[in-house]
C-alpha cells in the first residue's frame, strides 16, 4: 500500500498512437505535475491500466487494433478500472461524434488539434488537486 508522501503526484495513463502527440501529451502533463505512462497500443491499454492504477486515462479515439470507443467501453466494464475517469482526444469534431463518445462511456472530449489550455482545463477538471 502506497502512503500519500509516496504518492503525491496524480496520474495520468496516456493512450495515442501518434508518436508525436503522445510525447506532447505526457510532456504537458508532466509540466503541470502529473505523472505520465505512455502507451501506443491499444491492446496494452487495459493492463498498463490495472498495472499502473491511473488518476485519469487520456485516450486517442482513433487507434489500430482496437478503437478509442471499444477501449473505453472496456475500461467502464472491468470493475477495476471503471470509476477511473477517462478523456477522449479526437480528430472526430462533429456532434454526432462527441454523443457516441460520451455514450461509450468517456467523461470529457477535446478535439484535435488541441487546445493545450483547454486540454489541460479538462484534465484538473477530472482529477482537481486534493
Amino acid at each position: 500500500m502506497e502512503s500519500f508522501i509516496e504518492r503525491v503526484a496524480k496520474r495520468v495513463l496516456v493512450v495515442e498512437d501518434n508518436e508525436l502527440n503522445l510525447k506532447l501529451f505526457c510532456d504537458l502533463l508532466r509540466a503541470h505535475g502529473f505523472e505520465t505512462e505512455p502507451v501506443s497500443d491499444g491492446r496494452e491499454a487495459v493492463d498498463r491500466a490495472r498495472a499502473f492504477t491511473p488518476d485519469l486515462v487520456v485516450t486517442d479515439i482513433q487507434l489500430p487494433h482496437v478503437s478509442g470507443d471499444a477501449l473505453i467501453r472496456q475500461m467502464k466494464a472491468d470493475p477495476g478500472l471503471q470509476e477511473i475517469p477517462i478523456m477522449a482526444v479526437t480528430a472526430y469534431a462533429g456532434r454526432d461524434d462527441e454523443e457516441r463518445i460520451r455514450a461509450a462511456g468517456a467523461n470529457a472530449y477535446v478535439s484535435k488539434p488541441i487546445s493545450l489550455a483547454r486540454f489541460m482545463e479538462e484534465v484538473r477538471a477530472l482529477i482537481p488537486a486534493e
